[in-house]
């Protein structure tokens, strides 16, 4: 069995893993972790750590919530009553968390399954993992540890505040929900670093036992909450200040107040320090919330890149792909196609890729039925899509990845180097001629097949219409004008107070044709260049508050009443 090999669930016993899911942003997850769930038949995790770590578990694994009390439901493969699934039913009376938790993974593992029981940050600094690990020892359940971040030190990271310097200072962690009058005492007689991990409405508890202990009042404090995530905020202050900081910044007191926080106290954290490393709060748009008004599938990469700009993206389909009205035209083309009578074909959209594939499955046919075709894509994911069916493009722009873009690169018709005259385009029912008559004149004939129609989708959530009209939203990015028309259609217009990003003019065009005003326009028509559009309106936007002496705050901040709320 290779280093990294998973222990096999026997039929008799399972197996457990303890895992650290890290302070909070998915992203910190081990690739041990993460192979660790793909083989998970159980995962046990309170619903925060469950946020994080569900995503990368199997289809069927059963997601059991500790945070709840037994419900019906019985542990895979036995009998016996466990937490409440997520996904599920009912929940009776609830009982200490430890408990249910070693009780349930006890009782799957028994079952013969493999157990995932994630906990924030790292197991060793778990307060119950420890316990849950002797329950299974002395049960004879074989279990392993996989170590995740302590929020002790990737939340400082998060936030710029480095720990030790050249010198190798001293570094304390203190957890103030249990700390004695002697660990206060000891790290306050030390001048090197102190890590306290504690709550928002504690904070200026532990400061003053810092105090009370030595430490002089002027001594540097940040204190951070919701460290990793893009709700992370930091305050720097001094021991004798940070009560005042909080209360300025109208977070104390606070329904919130019971919020975990980390704060570092020593020279490392002087304000100076983080101006200069505060790299994750820094990004252009952290913690904006952007509308993501696209169909889910087209979605995927743009939010991972707003992601990677701080941004918290918010899918919202406003546009329904559904079947030809009448498909023989498409029936004709793809046996055509087979036949020999095309020499190219032509993909405007991912989606225009997915309907061809569905229907060669329907015919039984694979990518084999390309062979001697020319394949022609409009921009990089509709390649990416070409290259998951198993086909490599021939053609895909060197410019502006557009239709126009592809004419730009597409070979006249030759007699004598092309057998065949003729190009197949599957696309939208609502594409425009642009293609088609760049083709014709370039000496093709062109079928021209529908091979989807686009509709308006179902309107969203009452919450997320709210938020769109409200200004919950920090910007909104329209990538066509079918979805300026279908967003505003089924949810309403944007708040003003809403950056609005456009791909191209005409797309700009139809926002202001139904009142909104354009802030920002891609370079060219990408949604790559679009989201750094945004992305550099974003930094500029920064910069220009810095120089005017304002605090750095979200367009959704700036309207009435949001500061009230947020403060709330």
């Amino acid at each position: 069995m290779s280093p990294t090999a998973l222990p096999a669930a026997g039929l008799e016993h399972g197996h457990v893993t303890f895992l650290g899911a890290g302070p909070g942003d998915p992203g910190l997850l081990t690739l041990r972790a993460v192979e660790a769930l793909a083989h998970a038949d159980v995962l046990v995790a309170e619903h925060e750590v469950l946020d994080v770590v569900r995503t990368h578990a199997k289809p069927g694994v059963a997601v059991v919530n500790a945070d709840t009390g037994p419900s019906s439901d019985p542990v895979p493969g036995t009998g016996t009553p466990f937490p409440t699934l997520v996904d599920g039913t009912s929940t009776t009376a609830e009982t200490p968390a430890v408990r249910d938790a070693a009780h349930l993974v006890m009782e799957a593992a028994r079952g013969g399954r493999r157990v995932v029981r994630a906990v924030s940050g790292d197991p060793g600094l778990d307060t119950y993992a420890a316990e849950e690990m002797l329950a299974c020892a002395a049960a004879g359940v074989p279990f392993e540890v996989v170590p995740g971040v302590a929020a002790a030190v990737g939340v400082p990271a998060y936030a710029g505040v480095p720990l030790r310097d050249a010198q190798g200072a001293d570094v304390r962690f203190v957890d103030a929900r249990t700390a004695s009058d002697r660990c206060w005492t000891e790290v306050g007689a030390s001048d090197g670093t102190v890590v306290v991990s504690t709550t928002l409405d504690s904070v200026a508890s532990a400061a003053g036992e810092l105090v009370s202990a030595g430490r002089k009042p002027d001594t540097p404090m940040t204190v951070t909450v919701a460290g990793t995530t893009t709700r992370q905020r930091t305050w720097s202050a001094t021991l004798g200040t940070i009560a005042q900081t909080l209360k300025q910044a109208k977070v104390l007191p606070s329904p919130e107040g019971s919020r975990p926080v980390i704060a570092v106290v020593g020279e490392r954290s002087a304000p100076a320090q983080r101006d200069q490393l505060a790299w994750f709060e820094s990004k252009p748009l952290f913690g904006w919330k952007v509308l993501v008004p696209r169909t889910k599938e087209q979605a995927v990469s743009l939010s991972d890149q707003l992601r990677s700009y701080g941004a918290v993206p918010h899918e919202v389909p406003t546009i329904a792909v559904e079947p030809p009205r009448t498909p023989q035209q498409m029936e004709r083309a793809v046996k055509g196609l087979v036949t020999g009578r095309y020499e190219w074909i032509a993909f405007t959209s991912v989606n225009a890729v997915k309907a061809v594939r569905e229907k060669f499955e329907e015919y039984g046919l694979d990518a084999r039925a390309f062979a001697g075709i020319k394949v022609a894509a409009v921009g990089e994911q509709t390649a990416k899509a070409l290259v998951a069916f198993g086909v490599k493009p021939d053609l895909v722009p060197s410019g502006e990845q557009s239709a126009a873009g592809l004419l730009e690169d597409w070979p006249p018709y030759d007699p004598v180097f092309d057998p065949i005259d003729r190009v197949f385009l599957p696309r939208a029912d609502i594409a425009t001629e642009t293609l088609v008559a760049g083709l014709i004149e370039l000496g093709w004939e062109v079928d021209d097949v529908t091979a989807y129609r686009t509709v308006r989708a179902s309107p969203p959530p009452a919450e997320t219409r709210e938020a769109i009209k409200s200004g919950g939203f920090d910007a909104v990015l329209f990538t066509s004008s079918s979805t300026v028309r279908n967003l505003v259609g089924i949810a309403g217009k944007p708040h003003n107070v809403t950056v609005i990003a456009c791909i191209g003019p005409a797309t700009a065009k139809t926002a202001e044709e139904h009142g909104l005003r354009v802030d920002v326009m891609a370079p060219e028509p990408s949604v790559l260049k679009l989201a750094e559009a945004l992305a550099d309106f974003g930094l500029r936007r920064r910069a220009a508050a810095r120089e005017a002496g304002d605090p750095v705050t979200r367009p959704s901040e700036r309207r009435p009443g949001a500061r009230r709320r947020r403060a709330t």
